[in-house]
């Protein structure tokens, strides 16, 4: 139960009747060939019985936006096309509205497996020896017990990068620095939800770093992940280098914010939200 919640009943009057604790929150950038399979995919009851699905259709100009209606889930169309970012920003902006309990984050290409949605939700409600829940869970291509992934040489030297980047600045080793498929608490939610904390492009290792940085517990599990079959990724053409510059420029940003301007205190959360 998010701190702040006096009671489970109180939990209860604040959200919709139906509504779950859990919502899945899936950016769409015309991706009409791959999020039909994907939305299928999350029509098992093992997935329906735990997370509505809200989709961010971010201007798509194919049919994302009649394909997602037609499946009955909670859809969010985007008059201009904000970014990858911006789009998952509005998402947890929903979810802080609606008061979902817990948010996992995924991509609509079909790139990240259904089943690992099950596995995500147990683990952000799980203790640590120490009785503390983690914030944030990553799933990862790159540890033991996850699918096997196949990546570009020039991807392979950026994850080496992010990885170094990542351990030099926080002390913690992270094994997949770009994974877009994500658990969150409530408050890690709350925090990216404000304005300033949330990258509206490529919010990948520097918001890593950001919430490391800031104290926010994070973990990583192994993952099932595919190679994207249809459509063209947003990293393609040159868009790679464009995003390694602004990803190393905004990392520096990060650790300078915290770092050297001490903004290293967490929100506070105020019992008067609920």
């Amino acid at each position: 139960m998010p701190e702040g919640t006096k009671n489970g009943k109180a939990w209860d009057v604040m959200k919709g009747t139906n509504q779950k604790e859990l919502l899945i929150i899936m950016p769409a950038h015309n991706e009409e060939e791959n999020i039909v399979n994907v939305l299928t995919q999350l029509a098992a009851p093992e997935i329906t019985e735990i997370a509505d699905v809200l989709v961010m259709n971010d201007a798509s100009s194919d049919k994302t936006n009649r394909i997602v209606k037609d499946k009955g889930h909670i859809l969010v169309t985007n008059v201009f096309n904000l970014g990858y970012g911006s789009a998952i920003q509005l998402g947890y902006k929903y979810a802080i509205r609606r008061r979902y309990k817990y948010v996992i984050q995924m991509d609509a290409d079909g790139q990240h497996d259904v089943c690992n949605i099950p596995r995500l939700y147990e683990r952000i409600r799980t203790p640590n020896e120490n009785g503390e829940y983690p914030d944030i869970v990553l799933g990862s291509r790159f540890l033991e017990g996850s699918s096997e992934y196949k990546v570009p040489i020039t991807k392979k030297f950026a994850f080496c990068l992010f990885r170094f980047l990542i351990k030099l600045f926080t002390g913690k080793k992270i094994n997949d620095p770009t994974t877009g498929l994500q658990a969150l608490s409530w408050r890690a939610v709350l925090y990216y939800s404000r304005y300033g904390h949330f990258d509206d492009k490529y919010p990948d290792a520097n918001m890593i770093i950001q919430m490391l940085l800031l104290g926010y517990r994070m973990e990583e599990m192994p993952a099932v992940m595919h190679n994207r079959e249809h459509g063209v990724s947003m990293h393609s053409g040159l868009k790679p280098l464009v995003y390694l510059f602004r990803m190393i420029f905004s990392i520096a940003a990060v650790v300078f914010r915290i770092k050297v301007l001490d903004r290293k205190s967490k929100e506070t959360i105020d019992d008067a939200f609920y």
